[in-house]
């Protein structure tokens, strides 16, 4: 079998559809995974390094740790992409598929909103995380504003955990009633396909005293002035402004031509793009699912199954469900967790677990049992 599969992007869907190949197939096929960084980073260990919890050196998982057969992982920059061709070019040379995964998530766009890049704090980015570990730590009086700056952007429940856990730092310190925290969300509602995740994280708010302000995206920020400027022209003045960048495809994806709307159009069913051999999964991906790691860890399966019954000449696999389950963070050491079903019915939908001690045993198991199938660690 010389079928030679390369994988762009080594975060939940590059890991998951690597390990899947190398089980089906051993050194039997040969798969190639790429990377311009080093460790892959869970989306909420960044929360963790935020709040004190823990350092990012402890949570980043080196990809030389990958030791499956059959797979070879390359720390380089991807400079072009080639889908007629299926022909990849990196700062170190040229890459040739027969199948090509494009899996490089979604990048941020700070020059979408003024201001950011030069004053705002952002959390979304590991350096972003590192940095704020410190100025969180030691803000202590004020105005916090924890702002969205566009939407869709990477697991919806974060910023709900950011101003829920923020809450619980200063109460810690003693300091929550000298400071004011708001959240500023474009979307309706905390989690819009889950109506009671929503109304439980609106009562959590509540309680606390943040303030909430749905349907609204940060505009702008002025770091001299310290105000952010929202969409319909209001302003929130701020001591310490807590930002989700804007997200967009990267740009070596936008320059392929792939890209509709942003992102990468795909049949949601198959996750296949409109070019011969090649797919999308995850973030970079129009595939009618929230962008997660969990939604881009399924769309991987479904890949990995259609490659594996096609060089087996086997039964072909049923369609991508979007079914995925995201974990929340609700402040005070709880957990809850949200189960959304995107494809597999005639509606979406998202069912509420309440927060449990069960379900923080549980958000640890999914990490590290993910740690220990991609990593062997």
């Amino acid at each position: 079998m010389n079928t030679r599969v390369l994988i762009l992007g080594a975060g939940f869907g590059g890991l998951e559809l690597s390990t899947m190949l190398a089980e089906a197939f051993g050194g039997d096929l040969e798969v190639t995974l790429i990377d311009k960084s080093d460790a892959f980073v869970f989306g909420f260990s960044k929360l963790d390094v935020m709040f004190g919890r823990t350092t990012a050196d402890a949570v980043r998982l080196p990809y030389r740790d990958i030791a499956k057969p059959g797979v070879q992982f390359l720390q380089e920059t991807i400079t072009a992409i080639d889908p007629e061709t299926r022909q990849v070019t990196t700062d170190a040379g040229v890459h040739e598929a027969d199948v090509l995964v494009v899996a490089l998530g979604a990048d941020y766009d700070f020059d979408a909103t003024p201001g950011l890049a030069d004053g705002g704090n952002e959390f979304y980015t590991e350096p972003g995380a590192e940095r704020l570990a410190e100025v969180v730590s030691t803000f202590s009086e004020g105005r916090a504003v924890v702002g969205v700056c566009g939407a869709p952007f990477k697991c919806p429940p974060a910023p709900s955990e950011c101003a829920l856990l923020l809450d619980d730092a200063l109460t810690a310190r003693g300091v929550r009633d000298n400071c004011e925290i708001s959240f500023v969300i474009p979307l309706g509602r905390p989690v819009p396909p889950s109506p009671d995740t929503s109304a439980a994280l609106e009562t959590e708010f509540a309680r606390r005293g943040i303030t909430f302000i749905p349907g609204r995206r940060i505009s702008s920020v002025d770091p001299a002035r310290r105000v952010a400027a929202l969409d319909d022209g209001s302003e929130l003045p701020f001591e310490l402004f807590l930002g989700v960048p804007k997200h967009r495809a990267p740009d070596v994806v936008s320059a392929s031509g792939m890209t509709e709307d942003g992102y990468v159009p795909v049949d949601s069913a198959t996750l296949r793009t409109r070019y011969p051999g090649v797919y999308a999964a995850g973030d970079v991906a129009t595939a009618g699912v929230p962008k997660a790691g969990v939604f881009a860890e399924g769309a991987a399966r479904v890949v990995a199954r259609q490659l594996i019954a096609e060089l087996r000449d086997s039964e072909r696999p049923g369609p991508y469900d979007g079914r995925g389950s995201c974990y929340i963070e609700f402040g005070s050491g709880r957990v809850g967790r949200v189960d959304i079903d995107f494809l597999s019915g005639p509606t979406k939908t998202g069912s509420f677990n309440a927060p449990s001690a069960a379900l923080v045993a549980e958000k640890e198991h999914f990490g590290s049992s993910r740690r220990a199938r991609w990593f062997g660690t």
